[in-house]
């Protein structure tokens, strides 16, 4: 409980969500530094970070994230920016000898086509989904620097790969968020206006999994502390249920109360038909997700409900 650890990404969602899983769990001697203090594309200042702070271990959960809109619009950004961030944060660890690390990916490094469930070696496998490609190949960047160490210099550097996250303090705004945070506003808003029609992307057909963030927490915990044979440097995290995107709307609006009508525009793109995470390893480690999708989007509503005056445009999670 003693060893400092630092979290890269400390106010994001994710990140945050670590922070007091592991506070809760009696560690103490936890590292952050905003974007404002350390910019993590910075190759120089990360050295200089891990050289004066000397953390036992690290955890990697700062990136640029955002939905299908952001991943179309900004291409450049999603695939420089997540590059340098791993890149930096992955190389200092190395050469100040850091032995133990986990970075945090996405479901979305797998081919768009690959057998359902994913499977960890489906990995470069097949073409990956063309509206997010650029952050995918970003992330796949990171799993092989931390495979290529730890094959070359023994490293225990894992990647754990997240199905779709949601929960506390995620990105509401509708330009550059997840499917379903920028539901659970266009719910809200339209339920606040009189109950008029949402207007939804795509045909609601696609079929997704989502985990809540402090789920995703728990288990990053679990493998942190896993006192086994962990025999994998890769391991996706996900409940292993998905359901169709038309089914998680119904759901949202449910919970939110919006009494309107959902209008579905065939014309902008489904992305992957379904991306279902196969769990097993994860599961025979000894670990598995406990929060049902109600419960986390009640949870996830109640916070936006509490927050809902202080939402802006956050690119890079600090």
């Amino acid at each position: 409980m003693n060893e400092r650890i630092y979290i890269a990404g400390h106010r994001g969602m994710v990140g945050s969500a670590i922070i007091r899983n592991l506070q809760s769990n009696g560690y103490k001697n936890l590292i952050t530094a905003s974007s404002k203090e350390l910019d993590l594309r910075d190759q120089l200042a990360v050295d200089k970070f891990i050289v004066e702070k000397k953390p036992d271990r690290i955890i990697i959960a700062a990136a640029r994230v955002g939905g299908i809109l952001a991943n179309n619009e900004y291409p450049w950004q999603f695939l420089y920016d997540n590059l340098m961030i791993e890149a930096n944060i992955i190389n200092a660890a190395h050469k100040n000898n850091v032995q133990d690390l986990i970075f945090l990916g996405s479901s979305c490094i797998y081919p768009k086509m690959a057998k359902q469930p994913l499977k960890e070696e489906y990995l470069l496998t097949g073409s990956l989904e063309p509206t997010n490609e650029w952050y995918a190949i970003a992330k796949i960047t990171g799993i092989k620097m931390c495979q290529a160490l730890n094959k070359q210099y023994g490293r225990n550097y894992i990647s754990m790969m997240p199905t779709n996250l949601y929960g506390p303090r995620d990105n509401f705004d509708l330009k550059t968020s997840h499917v379903l945070p920028a539901m659970i506003r266009k719910f809200h808003e339209s339920k606040e206006n009189g109950n008029i029609p949402v207007f939804l992307w795509g045909s609601g057909s696609p079929m997704r999994e989502f985990l809540h963030v402090e789920d995703l927490a728990e288990s990053v915990r679990f493998v942190m502390e896993y006192s086994g044979d962990l025999k994998y440097d890769l391991i996706n995290a996900g409940t292993g249920v998905d359901l169709t995107i038309k089914e998680l709307a119904e759901n949202i609006q449910k919970v939110v109360g919006h009494e309107g009508e959902i209008n579905w525009d065939s014309s902008k793109p489904d992305g992957t038909p379904r991306k279902l995470m196969d769990v097993n390893r994860l599961k025979g480690l000894g670990w598995q997700a406990s929060i049902e999708l109600e419960e986390g989007i009640q949870n996830t509503y109640k916070w936006f409900l509490e927050h809902i005056k202080e939402f802006k445009e956050v690119d890079i999670e600090s």
